[in-house]
């Protein structure tokens, strides 16, 4: 009798729990982006909030056995060139559009080159997709990264 009493106390705090939207789940944390072409994992990237922009950083990265384990943005300009790509701010400026981020940029370290952005949370937050573009969105690529934590 004392088991079933705690069951029927769990079962009420769950529905008077009020539910989880989608726009109640923040970007913010620890994501990991793969390869376009081999689907391997290619770094992981923490997302941060801060006055309702997300900046994304480069946190770790996972090279090829053929390719240097301490890779630089060789190709970008300014500030960024020759900086090493761990501690790289490659998303930022990122503000909630209704039920997505964007109006901000994306940096590429493979190519140097910086694309407007706009990210949207699927799969009820574990995933993210990123699409980087060039004028219009239509123009561009996307990626699906996926939650770490």
């Amino acid at each position: 009798m004392k088991q079933a009493g705690s069951i029927a106390l769990v079962l009420a705090a769950t529905l008077a729990a009020p539910p989880i939207r989608a726009d109640d789940i923040s970007p913010a944390g620890l994501w990991k982006n793969m390869d376009d072409v081999s689907g391997k994992p290619r770094a992981l990237i923490r997302i941060t909030e801060s006055n309702g922009s997300l900046q994304g950083k480069i946190e770790k990265v996972f090279p090829a056995p053929t390719e240097d384990p301490n890779p630089k943005c060789d190709k970008c300009e300014g500030a960024n060139k020759n900086a090493p790509v761990v501690g790289l701010v490659i998303l930022s400026g990122l503000a909630k559009e209704g039920e997505e981020y964007g109006g901000g940029q994306i940096l590429d370290p493979d190519n140097g080159k910086v694309y407007r952005s706009k990210v949207r949370l699927i799969d009820e937050g574990k995933k993210l997709s990123v699409r980087g573009y060039i004028g219009v969105p239509v123009l561009g690529r996307s990626q699906t990264w996926i939650r770490q934590e």
